[in-house]
């Protein structure tokens, strides 16, 4: 008998559904861009033809390729190279619409540098490649003149900018000419300055600072050759606003949007005389035009779930990536609302719309979102409940659509998201309160808001699982430790375990980091990396607990995990303790993978509470 074909649950679905980013278009030629999309179930950077639409991949990597971009004529795709997601490793380049193996030309090595972290790559007119490296030396900026063919010799690079602290390029003028650097040359790489420099000789063109506990970012330069305006975000009123700032004369202008919440993103419109720019909004990101000339501000695209990425097109048509809760990722026009570019495979099935709550907490309001399994009167009782802790920790929970959460879902569990203090979205202020006693600080809002929704009736006190990853696992570990009479079972993915050996084995950006959060490094402050250190608290863990660790990690490297799980499991009376390691970095761009470890968080959580 023929076996028949099985029929994959929703949860998996979702997971294996296509992938698509917005097009990353060609300064000069925008009629081709890059875009990562699946292919064969591993995210790849494609070739993108806009005018047929056609995707052609162009790498593929067992452990994926997601940071890449095109040159400003279209010719070359570059994407970073590194080994199995260590993100330590080079920049390639291949001509545009060639396969794997690069076509004719193959795939180049184009930049005379050593493997190093990436602080980023931009790509101007010509041959102008700018692009910053940091290992535990600090960081460097170089310019390179790289031949238009493959048989040009590359011109050796120029050093522009180099310091111990952590730094990054960010915006590149249209001519090639500028480039503008954020920098952390306080101390303090989580409240960056900027500085813009020549890329001819790599000379100050000049700098930006607002001082202790102010950050800026560099956003974008006018479009137009020989404009010297760079949009700036800045937090000078509490909150993440723009300005723009001539670079010559050192002229700033604020713009007020008269819009609440934070700005995520800026981008300029084709005549350099309005923005696009991307507002956070309780847990939600808005598109809006802003005319520099009037002041006025109108709405662009939807006006429900969440705006992932967007940009404008020559012709003044806003492309951008959508979803919210209960609808999967799109990429549509403003101008149309069509469907731009249809991510390869079968749709993910739509999941739950999510329930806003708000609760007083220790700090303020705390806005949380609740999804609840579908088919369940909302008085049925008391929930069981998974309370997932994001990551960051500068993020923020959002409507949009998530194949994890879903799954939970699906599963019978409620979801429940917490933007604590810590979260971007909410002002400055909010932001950096987790500075004051880091890990407490954010679990003590995550413990109103599941307070709250026990006291209501809404979830289950003894069915609580708090999971997360990244920073969300170490919040989850520090959580089973620090509140043991909160927690039925943790679920850890990628967590910091081991603060101090963490410190020690992270990759340098992560350590400057570190340092702008504790005031110092572990020499420096070791109580306070003591005290926020889920190691410290592994006695009083009583929990079972699930960790998942990627074996290439640089984030939240492997040793520090190994150590904590050492520690727990030698305990007398310890609680079961399960491990799931893969052969990835700081999570995976695979399907199978993907579902692999939430095939895992299920069956252990499923084994430890009844729905």
């Amino acid at each position: 008998m023929t076996p028949q074909p099985t029929t994959a649950p929703a949860w998996e679905a979702r997971f294996r559904a296509g992938h698509v980013s917005l097009p990353d278009w060609a300064q000069d030629a925008p009629d081709r861009a890059c875009v990562v999309a699946t292919h064969d179930g591993v995210r790849q950077v494609h070739s993108h033809d806009v005018a047929t639409g056609a995707l052609a991949v162009a790498t593929n990597r067992p452990a994926g390729t997601t940071d890449a971009s095109i040159s400003a004529d279209g010719a070359w795709l570059w994407w970073f190279d590194d080994d199995a997601g260590d993100e330590h490793g080079v920049w390639r380049r291949q001509v545009f619409a060639t396969g794997p193996d690069g076509g004719a030309t193959g795939v180049e090595t184009p930049l005379d540098l050593p493997a190093a972290y990436s602080a980023g790559l931009l790509l101007g007119p010509g041959e102008v490649v700018v692009t910053g490296s940091s290992d535990d030396d600090g960081t460097r900026v170089h310019a390179f003149a790289v031949g238009a063919s493959p048989t040009d010799v590359p011109a050796a690079g120029r050093l522009l900018y180099s310091h111990e602290e952590d730094a990054g390029v960010a915006a590149l003028s249209h001519d090639g000419a500028r480039v503008a650097v954020e920098h952390s040359e306080r101390g303090d790489n989580r409240h960056p300055a900027l500085r813009v420099l020549r890329v001819a000789d790599g000379g100050t063109v000049a700098d930006l600072d607002d001082g202790e506990g102010l950050g800026l970012g560099a956003v974008a330069f006018a479009p137009r050759d020989g404009d010297p305006r760079l949009l700036v975000q800045h937090e000078r009123s509490g909150r993440p606003e723009l300005l723009v700032w001539d670079v010559e004369t050192g002229a700033t202008t604020l713009l007020d949007l008269g819009l609440p919440g934070d700005v995520a993103d800026a981008d300029w419109y084709p005549d350099g005389e309005a923005l696009l720019v991307a507002v956070d909004h309780e847990a939600r990101t808005r598109l809006y035009r802003h005319d520099l000339a009037t002041g006025t501000t109108a709405p662009v695209g939807p006006t429900d779930g969440t705006v992932s990425s967007a940009g404008v097109r020559p012709d003044g048509d806003v492309w951008f990536g959508w979803s919210s809760a209960a609808a999967p990722r799109s990429v549509r026009s403003a101008g149309t609302d069509a469907v731009l570019l249809a991510a390869p495979g079968e749709a993910a099935p739509p999941s739950v719309d999510v329930e806003d709550v708000w609760v007083d907490g220790p700090g303020g309001r705390v806005h949380a979102l609740l999804r609840r399994p579908s088919g369940i009167a909302r008085d049925a009782g008391p929930l069981p409940v998974v309370v997932e802790v994001h990551g960051g920790p500068t993020w923020h929970e959002s409507d949009s659509f998530a194949p994890d959460l879903a799954a939970w879902v699906d599963h019978g569990f409620a979801v429940l998201t917490v933007n604590y203090r810590g979260s971007t979205g909410y002002g400055s202020a909010w932001r950096d309160a987790l500075e004051v006693k880091v890990g407490f600080t954010e679990l003590e809002d995550v413990a109103a808001v599941h307070a709250a929704l026990v006291e209501q009736g809404v979830v289950d006190p003894a069915r609580s699982v708090l999971a997360g990853a990244s920073w969300g696992g170490y919040l989850t570990l520090l959580g089973l430790g620090t509140q043991p009479e909160r927690w039925t079972l943790g679920v850890a993915g990628v967590p910091v375990a081991d603060y101090v050996a963490a410190y020690e084995d992270e990759m340098e950006g992560l350590k400057a980091f570190d340092r702008s959060l504790f005031g110092g490094s572990p020499q420096e402050v070791p109580e306070a990396y003591r005290v926020s250190s889920p190691l410290t608290y592994v006695d009083d863990v009583v929990a079972p607990v699930l960790v998942l660790a990627g074996e290439n990690d640089p984030r939240c490297p492997i040793r520090q995990v190994e150590n904590y799980l050492a520690a727990l499991e030698a305990r007398d009376g310890a609680p079961a303790v399960e491990t799931y390691r893969y052969e990835a970095g700081h999570g995976s761009y695979a399907d199978d993978e993907r579902i692999a470890q939430m095939r895992v968080q299920l069956d252990f959580v499923l084994r430890h509470v009844a729905v």
